[in-house]
This record gives C-alpha cells, structure tokens and sequence, in this order.
C-alpha cells in the first residue's frame, strides 16, 4: 500500500469513528504513522482529505471487486454486512456520509435509489416481485430500510443489547426482513382499500 493510501485508510477509520470535525490532522499522521506535514504534502488540507475519502467510499460500494457486485448495489450492500470485519470502517464512514450533508453523501443515496429502482423493476417485470402504485416511492422506502441499521446502528444496538452493528444483530434481522417482504404485515387489504378511497379526492 503506498503512503497516500495509508493514509487515506486511516483517516476514514478515524473520521468513521470520531467524525470529521473531532478528527485531526495530527491524529490521522498517528494513525498512518506519518508525520501530519506529510499528510498535507499528499492532500493539501483535510478538507481535500475528506474528498478522497468519500470517493474511496462511493468506489468500493459502485466498482466491482472480488465477490462484490457493481452492478447492484443491494447485493454489494450484503456482502459487506456478511463481512463486518473487513468492512465495518467503510459502513461507519457511509453512515456518518449518509447522515452529514455532504454532496458526496447525497450524490451515494442517489445511486442507492437508482440502483434499488432498476432491482424492483427487473423484479416485477419477472414477476418475481408485486407491481407497485408508485414504483419511485417504494424503491426509496426500500433503499431507507436497507441503510437503517447502518445510519441508525447505535439505536439498533441499544435496543437489542448488542454493542455495535454486530453479526449476531445482522442475522437476526434476516428472517424478520424477508418476512415483511414477503408475507406483508397486515393479514387483509381493508386498511389499503380505505386509504385508496380517502386518497382519491386529495389528488
């Protein structure tokens, strides 16, 4: 690994885990092992630091590499969740992405929609999957519901008595998951018939 990856690594593990304000140059040097001047004869500032960093994040979820599939990023998505270890800096650094505002947060759950709409209707026109009344509308809902446990991991945790995203919370939402879309939750349409009946005159 050269040096400026090194010190790329280390800066996302850092600001995955502190954040990007608590982070500081020195302590990214310390994680690299490098002196902070050295870090900023390779970037320039942190600020252009963070850049590569969020590009190295969008890489590795949108390029394909080894069992990883850049074609969906849903697939890429559990594949990760299969491998906590190796890559729990790379979704703690996507869920503070997801989270702060940044461009380069924004412009990932864009590709995560788009990717997630070109899925569902792959799906439907299989028929593997239910057509939707508002296809855009549930590829986000589906999308949000994919990154939760990453975005939402602390709460997740808390909740369940793990101390972090762990395996044992990931397989023990697997079941859970596929149920609700499988089997839906309601066991009738009644609820779905009345809110298309009181939605007919708002449009």
């Amino acid at each position: 690994m050269t040096t400026r990856a090194r010190i790329r690594d280390a800066a996302i593990a850092l600001f995955a885990r502190d954040g990007f304000t608590a982070t500081t140059v020195r302590a990214v040097a310390e994680e690299a092992g490098v002196s902070a001047g050295l870090v900023i004869h390779h970037f320039g500032s942190k600020e252009k630091l963070r850049a590569e960093c969020d590009a190295r994040i969008v890489d590795e979820l949108t390029t394909t590499k080894g069992s990883l599939d850049g074609r969906n990023l849903s697939v890429t998505m559990q594949a990760m969740l299969a491998d906590l270890d190796r890559y729990r800096p790379t979704l703690d650094y996507l869920g503070r992405m997801l989270l702060d505002g940044s461009p380069a947060g924004d412009r990932l759950l864009d590709d995560l929609v788009a990717f997630t709409v070109t899925m569902l209707d792959e799906g439907v026109a299989s028929g593997a999957m239910e057509p939707s009344s508002d296809p855009y509308m549930r590829a986000l809902i589906v999308t949000l519901h994919g990154v939760m446990p990453i975005v939402l991991q602390r709460q997740f945790a808390r909740l369940l008595g793990e101390p972090g995203l762990t395996d044992t919370m990931i397989r023990r939402m697997t079941l859970p998951s596929l149920e609700l879309y499988t089997h839906g939750l309601y066991a009738d349409d009644a609820l779905l018939l009345a809110a298309r009946e009181a939605l007919k005159g708002q449009r």
